[in-house]
């Protein structure tokens, strides 16, 4: 048997395609139910594939990659700007589930994407926690924003103004609750505690911004290497050079994880502030002509691969270890 099979989620259904000795051989339509994902476990084991790729498609995927991974099946979970990218390849220009399910089949049996590891319940729990902080905060932001805007006038009610902060009280009671609800998750968890302490130690990283990036982190494998997760984490140059015509300056790419960008620039700004070799790397940087966000930003890439290596090794985090004296000289 040489059966691929791709698989393109949607909120209600998942189409279903796999390909046979390097031809389309079948597709089916799986019910995003527990029922469904039963009846897709039992037809995949009878299909025997030697992959089986989906989209990392918001949430929609995440219950059915658990169950057949559980049921012990080649389960690849693929960033949805590959098979975007792979589509322009194979210059497939109609988009349906059916021929979408073909291609991420094809996919499975030209690129031989890496397996799958599923997270533990107490990494998703505290991913998911740390999601939400991140949605309730930005909510709260705004709120803060809009009662600025009421109280930039004398024509605003006091009505508003109260009934305003009252919601930005109630998000922030909300936001410590599930902070709260996080701390313990990690307390009962003694590697995801042991991480949290190496990570904490980085100067710049309190207690909220080690949580968030934790949250992002811990769901990872840890054999990915730096370049791969400042690639996760959207922070990796895309340079965009091509002969006489085309010699645009670097910029992010942006295409990865944007809770992981988004919890990184607060503790870069701090690091900066308070740490003399991250203060005289971004002034090196600055020097060379970068602009300050550029600078920022390659701050926030070191820093974040720093974190990594504290995970993987099982130390503390040391700025002397991750930033070069040779720094400090010229600043």
């Amino acid at each position: 048997m040489s059966v691929h099979v791709g698989l393109d989620v949607g909120s209600r259904t998942t189409a279903m395609g796999w390909r046979d000795k390097g031809r389309a051989a079948g597709s089916w339509d799986i019910a995003q139910t527990p029922k469904g994902r039963k009846a897709a476990v039992k037809k995949l084991i009878a299909l025997k594939p030697l992959s089986v790729v989906m989209e990392a498609t918001g949430i929609y995927y995440l219950d059915l990659a658990l169950e057949l991974s559980t049921a012990g099946l080649p389960v690849s979970v693929i960033n949805p700007k590959s098979s975007r990218n792979f589509a322009r390849l194979m210059l497939q220009h109609s988009k349906t589930d059916a021929i979408d399910a073909q291609l991420l089949a094809e996919y499975g049996e030209r690129m031989t994407p890496r397996l799958w590891t599923p997270p533990s319940p107490a990494q998703l729990e505290l991913r998911a926690i740390g999601r939400h902080i991140n949605r309730l905060t930005c909510h709260c932001t705004r709120a803060k924003n809009e009662l600025h805007a009421l109280q930039a006038t004398e024509t605003t009610s006091a009505m508003l103004i109260e009934d305003e902060e009252e919601a930005i009280a109630m998000f922030g009671r909300r936001i410590e609750r599930f902070r709260r609800a996080g701390r313990d998750i990690i307390a009962s968890c003694p590697i995801l505690q042991e991480q949290f302490d190496h990570m904490v130690a980085a100067p710049g990283m309190g207690e909220v911004s080690t949580f968030a990036v934790l949250a992002e982190l811990t769901t990872l494998p840890v054999t990915l290497k730096s370049p791969q997760i400042s690639r996760y984490a959207g922070l990796d140059v895309r340079l965009t050079q091509s002969g006489t015509s085309i010699d645009k300056p670097g910029r992010l790419s942006k295409g990865g994880n944007a809770y992981l960008r988004s919890a990184m620039f607060m503790p870069a700004m701090s690091a900066i502030r308070c740490d003399p070799y991250v203060k005289a790397f971004y002034d090196v940087l600055v020097g060379r002509g970068k602009r300050k966000m550029q600078a920022i930003c390659a701050v926030m890439r070191k820093y974040l691969t720093g974190l990594w290596a504290c995970i993987r090794a099982g130390e503390d985090f040391d700025t002397a270890k991750l930033f070069s004296e040779k720094h400090l000289l010229k600043a």
